[in-house]
């Protein structure tokens, strides 16, 4: 019994001792692995992944990946990770092969590389390794910027002006951030006379006044960059700067200008210095326009008004064609030194007039009307077109008329009348070619006072108009616009028969602008046009407006206010004034 009672025990003992080293080995085949302890598996239990040593690498190194895998269903599929993430290249899954470059840090940082590798059984296992990354520091590179100086060498500047060093390009070949490499910036100057004391000298900038002195000196500035890491570098500039005697005064003659003949050239220079004892500068205004340009101007216009202002003007000359002239501002400070600055201004012809100008013969600035010349309030009416052309005597006009207008007056039988004659019936427009009707004051067909109502059989917009409206007063049975052109033509005035009502542009022409307390019109020839106290002063147009259409029909008309100078549509039954028209161009 006892003797049965021990070998069961023996036999028992040997079986679990089996078993004990059965387990054994298995974790021992299981734990084999690469760079770590935590290789992981799933599926059948004999697939294996090594991913390889841990790694110790400088930023910017090249790290090869050679893993591999052993036990499994071949082939095997290999795919690599990376915490904190990395940009791994890995051309062919079927190795374990891959590379990456290690990233800029700036302090050691850890990267779990994980390694996953699959059968065609579907097993997979996964294994890790750590790469260290070391940062290595590439010193910045400190650079300056000097802005040049017109006219002048190399880094040499004028005594009394602002300078700017600039050294926001500055580099740095390992910054983290490549568009902002550089973590301070320090200036300082360690030669020639302080211009920085009080000076912001931590910025990327440096920004100073030059010395004025009677000797020329050298000023030395450094500039000290300190990139993230704490790594520095320096760069150094030398500045010349000039003596107060030898700094020239800065000088501009203003724009170039392309312009007609007889209208203003404008003068506008600048000029400054940055040494108190060189005032006071003084200007001097030329041209190297030829004498044949001016022999056949009506005016001096070659003659500069005030050419010892540093702001002032020309008239230019009369051309027969494209003329190119130089206008040269100099300027002299009161150690003699000179600086000369030209505009050019190219010069046409001015072309046959077709339509008439505003009028307007005033300037404006900011607070008043003027009529003296605005070089600070460039491109004004009065600055350009006939008018301004006429006044300079450039326009030599068939008859007379104020500003840029050009009228005749006719008589009864539309001959030309003298402009000395007191009595006329029409106006010829010798810019347009229009021929106007002339208001009275006698009470009867044509006379000023009298007003119309709208009414048109053609070119009525769909609605004729109104026969005879409220309020229009006239000598005739029905007072509107188109009894009054049959009742004219009728009568023949200054013996035409084809008078009409004008269209709005027509109408417009006759506007004179530069007359701002009386009629909007030249009414040394359009007499008897209105009284502005009884304002507004309508004048119908023969067009129909869009605006107040109802059933398709236009109930509203153009007119022209000869006292504001608008235009507006009014329904066709208000009363207001006419003032026909014939022939044209």
């Amino acid at each position: 019994m006892g003797s049965f009672l021990f070998r069961g025990i023996k036999e028992s003992l040997n079986g679990f001792f089996r078993l004990f080293f059965l387990l054994i080995i298995t974790v021992a085949i299981t734990a084999c692995g690469g760079g770590s302890d935590d290789d992981t598996s799933s599926g059948t239990v004999n697939l294996f992944a090594n991913a390889g040593a841990d790694i110790s690498v400088t930023e910017g190194g090249e790290v090869v990946l050679s893993a591999t895998a052993q036990g499994g269903t071949q082939p095997y599929t290999f795919s690599w990770s990376s915490s904190p993430s990395l940009d791994i290249t890995q051309e062919d899954n079927t190795t374990g092969s891959a590379t990456f470059t290690a990233p800029a840090v700036t302090e050691s940082t850890l990267y779990t590389l994980t390694l996953l590798v699959n059968d065609t059984a579907g097993a997979s296992v996964s294994d890790t390794l750590v790469v260290t990354v070391e940062p290595t520091n590439i010193s910045p590179v400190a650079l300056i910027t000097v802005p040049q100086w017109d006219g002048l060498a190399t880094n040499t500047m004028p005594a009394g002006v602002s300078v700017t060093l600039d050294g926001s390009n500055s580099t740095d070949q390992d910054a983290s951030d490549s568009s902002s490499p550089i973590a301070s910036y320090a200036w300082s100057q360690t030669s020639g006379t302080n211009v920085i004391t009080g000076v912001d000298a931590d910025e990327a900038t440096l920004t100073f006044v030059t010395p004025i002195s009677s000797t020329q000196e050298t000023l030395v500035f450094q500039l000290t960059v300190t990139d993230e890491e704490g790594a520095t570098g320096a760069s150094s500039v030398s500045l010349l700067i000039q003596t107060d005697t030898d700094t020239l005064p800065v000088v501009s003659a203003g724009y170039s200008q392309g312009i007609f003949s007889g209208e203003t050239i404008l003068l506008a220079g600048t000029a400054s210095t940055s040494v108190p004892s060189a005032l006071p500068l003084t200007y001097l205004w030329t041209t190297d326009a030829p004498l044949s340009v001016s022999e056949d101007n009506m005016v001096g216009a070659l003659t500069i008004d005030e050419s010892t202002e540093l702001s002032t003007y020309a008239v230019a000359p009369l051309v027969e064609s494209y003329t190119l002239v130089t206008y040269t501002l100099s300027v002299t400070d009161a150690f003699g030194n000179t600086v000369d600055d030209s505009i050019s201004v190219a010069i046409r012809p001015l072309p046959t007039q077709l339509i008439n100008d505003t009028g307007v013969l005033q300037q404006a600035t900011d607070t008043a009307i003027t009529t003296v010349q605005q070089n600070d309030w460039p491109g004004q009416d009065a600055q350009r077109g006939a008018d301004v052309v006429a006044q300079n005597g450039f326009i030599e006009k068939a008859g007379r008329g104020a500003q840029g207008f050009d009228f005749t007056r006719l008589n009864t039988n539309g001959d030309e009348q003298d402009d000395s004659a007191t009595t006329w019936s029409c106006v010829r427009d010798n810019v347009t070619g229009l021929v106007w009707e002339v208001k009275t004051d006698d009470g009867g067909l044509h006379d000023g006072d009298n007003t119309y109502s709208w009414y048109q059989d053609e070119v009525s917009g769909g609605f004729t108009g109104d026969i005879n409206g409220t309020g229009a007063t006239c000598t005739l049975t029905n007072c509107n616009t188109q009894a009054y052109v049959t009742e004219v033509n009728a009568q023949g005035l200054c013996g035409f028969y084809d008078w009409r009502m004008p269209t709005h542009n027509e109408l417009f022409s006759l506007m004179h602008f530069g007359v701002p307390t009386q009629a909007a019109i030249d009414t040394d020839y359009f007499p008897n046009t209105g009284d502005l106290a009884t304002t507004p002063l309508w004048y119908w147009t023969s067009v129909p407006s869009a605006d107040g259409v109802s059933n398709d029909a236009a109930q509203n008309a153009w007119a022209l206010d000869f006292d504001s100078g608008v235009d507006n549509f009014l329904n066709k039954s208000t009363p207001a004034y006419v003032r026909l028209v014939r022939a044209g161009r």
